[in-house]
């Protein structure tokens, strides 16, 4: 096939993805900020501004340049490591360019020949990833479903499964916006002798104690990884795995994604550093977020909508071109809300989501839930 032949195939994908209203395109930022995962406002944070200034003029170098075991092991990444570790009540912490290789790294190093997989259904496509790229048997459980994670267990043993199985869950599920049941996921990696993953993507620093999380009371644990993504709510880039010591040791001499990529920039270590202190610092952050979650919450209920409790609200739509309509009509309006379709969420379930941050304020909320209710009924 010659290379004219080959992109007329590319543009037929894309064309068929048009005709079912599932052709993505990139837009810029425009509007207030009801998209974004900067859930705490760190991003654009002044104190963060200046600890990256400062080791700039310290001499800390932008890039790595070359991977952490070669010359890329910057003192910064050191200190990053030992900060997150304490923060989390962790052995050790590992630090990775982004959220999305370090779920593909864990799962394609850590479950072995012979161990068992068993993802949440609506798990993150990283997850999928580095599960179907790994050497372990992989199933899906139901959503949120502990019982459905012990069947799967019990099946795979009763087919001769004599390896470990790993629990793999969000622990704040990104397009729902709902939590993992980690008390009995934790008594059925118990009851089994195995391992729960759990992804903190969307819960670290907005949950749990001092923002440390949802699975803050399981750190620690020996049968118990974590993994906390910098790109969210602490507003900078990366992604730290927490985990026993002697995992940790195991991915560096063994994790072909931490032995042959570059590692992150030492000044987005000085900012991820920063940013956990900005957590533990100022708790009326999590509490003005919580204010403007229940006004959200308060608002959904009077349209006779459902509300997840936390700072991702979606609004279930059905039909794609309906729900990209329905997010056009507010960014006209000046709301930057997106509209998210399959394969990201199941099919028929297209839906607005709703990103509460910092960006915003109760005024902002309080007109969206006014546009949205004027909207809602001239949808196409």
């Amino acid at each position: 096939m010659n290379g004219k032949a080959l992109l007329g195939r590319y543009q037929a994908t894309l064309s068929g993805l048009a005709r079912k209203d599932r052709l993505r395109t990139l837009s810029a930022r425009s509007g207030f900020d009801f998209a974004s995962n900067d859930y705490l406002g760190l991003a654009g944070s002044p104190r963060m501004a200046q600890a990256v200034s400062a080791a700039l003029a310290a001499g800390t170098p932008v890039g790595a340049t070359g991977s952490r075991l070669l010359r890329g092991n910057d003192p910064e990444h050191e200190a990053l490591e030992a900060k997150a570790a304490t923060f989390f009540g962790a052995e050790r912490a590992l630090f990775f360019g982004g959220g999305y290789v370090a779920n593909f790294a864990v799962l394609t190093t850590l479950p072995q020949k012979g161990h068992l997989i068993v993802l949440d259904e609506l798990i993150h496509a990283s997850a999928h990833e580095g599960a179907r790229a790994g050497r372990a048997d992989v199933v899906e459980a139901a959503h949120n479903d502990a019982g459905a994670v012990d069947d799967a267990i019990v099946a795979w043993r009763a087919r001769g499964g004599t390896g470990r199985a790993w629990i793999v869950v969000e622990s704040l599920y990104s397009m729902d916006g709902d939590r993992a049941p980690l008390g009995e996921l934790i008594a059925v990696a118990d009851r089994h002798e195995a391992f729960l993953f759990v992804d903190e993507a969307h819960a670290t620093g907005v949950h749990g104690l001092d923002g440390r999380g949802l699975a803050h009371a399981l750190e620690g644990r020996d049968n118990v990884v974590v993994l906390h993504t910098c790109g969210k709510a602490l507003g900078v880039s990366g992604a730290l795995v927490t985990a026993p010591a002697v995992l940790c040791d195991y991915l560096v001499n063994r994790c072909r994604p931490f032995i042959y990529a570059t590692a992150p920039s030492p000044l987005m270590a000085v900012a991820a550093a920063t940013a956990l202190d900005i957590v533990a610092d100022e708790p009326e952050r999590r509490e003005r977020l919580a204010t403007l979650v229940a006004l959200a919450t308060k608002r959904a209920k009077a349209l006779g909508l459902p509300a997840s409790g936390s700072q991702i609200l979606p609004i279930i739509v059905g039909d794609n071109a309906n729900a990209m309509a329905l997010a056009q009509k507010l960014q006209v309006r000046g709301f930057d809300v997106r509209g998210i379709r399959p394969p990201t969420v199941p099919e028929g379930t297209a839906r607005l989501r709703i990103s509460l941050t910092l960006n915003v304020d109760e005024a902002n909320v309080s007109a969206l839930f006014d546009a949205l209710a004027e909207e809602w009924e001239y949808a196409p």
